[in-house]
């Protein structure tokens, strides 16, 4: 179990790291402050991403129960999730982070709320806060707290797991959206605003 320990923990503490700094993006109103700490979420996703998948091949790799394998098996869950981070955060931080670079002409050049917004998009936040989650498991597991162990509470763990990811997901998708309601012109926000009256002239489509 300590051995299985040694490399469950670096992995888990890379992606939880990465969930805390993806988490603060949004807050930061500097251009050059986030350009810094997008250019940190891309490091340690792909660090995790790279451990996460040479563990998982080291262990397809091997045969028998070897430490390996059990590494392997911690790290599954956190596969999937990992994957889109690889398809989708990864990519969206690298467009967020050029576009805070270009804006980043001096320490205290603000960052538009748009480009807040892209930083708070769920895309980004999410995959990578799940992965973080699904390394939690495995490395309690090893140090004799299993959390489906036992008749009965499998389910009750993935219920709550899944009620988990869904409200992390709909605190993301409501920052994103005021993040970008702040991001439109005054008249296009007035405009689109629930009950504003119509402009004179404005045809019915």
């Amino acid at each position: 179990m300590e051995s299985q320990l040694v490399v469950l923990a670096p992995i888990a503490v890379v992606w939880l790291a990465a969930g805390i700094v993806a988490d603060g993006l949004p807050r930061l109103d500097r251009a050059r402050a986030l350009r810094r700490r997008t250019g940190w979420l891309l490091a340690l996703t792909l660090t995790g991403l790279g451990a996460t998948a040479a563990v998982l091949l080291t262990g397809l790799a091997s045969t028998g129960d070897t430490l390996a394998d059990r590494a392997a098996a911690g790290v599954t869950l956190a596969a999937v999730p990992g994957i889109v981070v690889a398809v989708c955060a990864v990519r969206r931080a690298g467009r967020l982070r050029r576009g805070a670079q270009a804006l980043a002409t001096a320490p205290d050049t603000p960052a538009p709320y748009g480009l807040r917004a892209t930083a708070a998009h769920p895309l980004i936040v999410l995959p990578v806060q799940v992965t973080a989650l699904a390394t939690v498991p495995p490395l309690l597991a090893t140090v004799g707290v299993d959390l489906t162990a036992g008749p009965g509470r499998t389910g009750p763990a993935i219920t709550v797991g899944a009620l988990v990811v869904i409200a992390i997901g709909v605190r993301h998708a409501l920052r994103h959206n005021r993040l970008a309601e702040r991001a439109l012109p005054p008249a296009l926000t007035l405009a689109t605003a629930p009950g504003s009256a119509r402009p004179a002239g404005a045809l019915h489509v």
